[in-house]
């Protein structure tokens, strides 16, 4: 146990640069201490004992600012950045040297039965703001960009970024696509055009209908 614990404060000292000591790790990082409190949950959860395993999850998710469901499976050397606002759903299955920062969301749509969180493979990195919904993989190596909302399968070796999420990089290729987000879509902006559009069709139709009632009365002109 001393010795995971060991590993899991010097995967710290290899991700972040402001870690000083020992001392300031053990106290202050809370996305250590959840997943230190995850394993005692996960621990009673697999024996059962889920109402003790849930309550350790919101005992540490009031501390530490990260929900972890005590069904999710984590494998070793999860970093955990700052923290603040993680949420990690039951049947998420997390492999080895992940990294994960402040705002991930690996959560369900709401649609699946069983298996409905995310899978992410060995050495993943989700940044800043993130969603990861559904029961979809995420190769091994990928990173998903901040703030992207990611709802289909990641292959190995991949960057995704957007919303939804799309493949940009893939095997360090650049994969051909217009993401030049000055252009992208904005959904408001083309609805007031249409309407626009609409509201110019029926005032000419108006103009038209009216020009037709001055001549059945007689006028030559409008």
């Amino acid at each position: 146990m001393f010795k995971r614990m060991r590993e899991d404060i010097g995967v710290v000292f290899e991700q972040d640069p402001a870690a000083r000591s020992y001392f300031e790790v053990i106290l202050t990082y809370s996305g250590l201490h959840a997943i230190w409190a995850h394993r005692i949950a996960h621990a009673f959860f697999k024996r059962k004992f889920y109402f003790l395993a849930r309550l350790i999850s919101q005992v540490s998710r009031f501390f530490t600012g990260i929900e972890i469901h005590p069904g999710a499976k984590i494998g070793r050397r999860l970093f955990i950045d700052h923290g603040m606002g993680v949420v990690i759903g039951e049947t998420c299955e997390i492999g080895n040297n992940v990294t994960v920062f402040q705002g991930v969301t690996l959560g369900g749509t709401g649609k699946e039965k069983g298996k409905r969180h995310p899978t992410l493979m060995d050495n993943t990195l989700i940044a800043t703001g993130a969603k990861v919904l559904g029961s979809i993989t995420i190769g091994e190596n990928s990173k998903i960009g901040a703030g992207s909302v990611v709802l289909k399968e990641v292959p190995p070796n991949s960057t995704v970024v957007g919303v939804p999420g799309r493949v940009v990089i893939r095997d360090g290729k650049k994969i051909t696509r217009d993401l030049n987000h000055c252009d992208m879509p904005d959904p408001i902006a083309d609805r007031i055009r249409e309407m626009q559009n609409e509201l110019n069709q029926l005032k000419q139709e108006l103009e038209e209908l009216k020009g037709e009632r001055i001549k059945v009365n007689g006028h030559s002109t409008l």
